[in-house]
């Protein structure tokens, strides 16, 4: 039960299902602003989604706040390395807010004030493991990975066809190679005239959890985002995810917010981070 990206209005693309319960408006064409707000409410209540979520541009903020939406994460110099970028909700339903990981906030609030300022290392290594740029060859071992580490995922990564048109529309995924066997993945979805991609999909196989797998993979991935011109590196983290979250914040990411209740994965909807880097 895949939710479907379709592209509408001008050139805008959105993503919708019964899986997240949500329309996630991840694209907004300037052309379709504010029309496309009456749009995505429309679509919302027609199929009974609890939650919209949009990653606007600064100038579509107040047409969307004044609509109802909430702001939940921000980052700066976003679009172009000028513009921001408000990441705004509306809910539905009450439900939406039931339930929240209030534990989960108060290690993330703990994380935060122990955080290292340091610099972040500008080279890591792990003994025996090589990072490498994967391809449309590595497609089906790239999905049989995603398989075995998630239950559940808002996008279909255990498709093949959706990993190779993935990669044709410019998404980069890159692995983590020990003794000839990719181990560990993760990917960058390059927005080359927007200057910013977002690093997502990282996943290990649990016979090597521990070995700072996914460390290693986006000190590497972020060397290759900067030789590609790109300003802004983020990512979506689960809250849940203590460990993935520990990683951004080692290499000095920056956190922006919290989206409650935003996607669904690893078998139940959950809120997310919103952390980010310029370079």
């Amino acid at each position: 039960m895949q939710d479907k990206i379709e592209t509408i209005g001008n050139g805008s693309i959105i993503q919708h299902g019964q899986l997240n319960q949500r329309v996630y408006l991840m694209k907004l064409d300037k052309k379709d602003c504010p029309t496309i707000i009456q749009e995505i409410n429309d679509l919302a209540r027609k199929n009974g989604y609890t939650k919209i979520f949009c990653k606007i541009p600064a100038y579509a903020a107040p047409q969307f706040l004044s609509n109802g939406f909430l702001p939940e994460a921000q980052i700066p110099a976003f679009f172009g390395n000028k513009e921001s970028a408000f990441f705004v909700s509306k809910f539905l339903s009450s439900d939406r807010l039931l339930n929240i990981e209030t534990d989960r906030l108060s290690d993330l609030s703990k994380m935060l004030e122990e955080s290292n300022t340091a610099p972040a290392p500008d080279k890591i290594e792990v003994p025996n493991v090589t990072v490498r740029r994967l391809d449309k060859e590595d497609s089906q071992r790239i999905t049989e990975i995603y398989r075995e580490v998630f239950i559940t995922y808002p996008f279909p990564i255990y498709n093949p066809g959706f990993i190779l048109k993935s990669i044709e529309n410019g998404t980069q995924y890159y692995g983590a190679v020990t003794e000839g066997q990719l181990v560990a993945l993760a990917s960058a979805e390059v927005d080359v005239q927007g200057k910013n991609a977002e690093m997502t999909d990282f996943a290990t196989l649990p016979q090597h959890r521990g070995r700072k797998l996914s460390v290693l993979l986006l000190n590497s991935i972020e060397k290759e985002m900067k030789k590609q011109g790109i300003k802004t590196l983020y990512t979506i983290a689960r809250l849940n995810s203590i460990g993935m979250n520990k990683t951004f914040l080692k290499l000095n990411y920056c956190y922006s917010g919290t989206l409650i209740k935003n996607t669904h994965i690893a078998g139940k909807i959950e809120s997310m981070n919103v952390l980010y880097k310029h370079i």
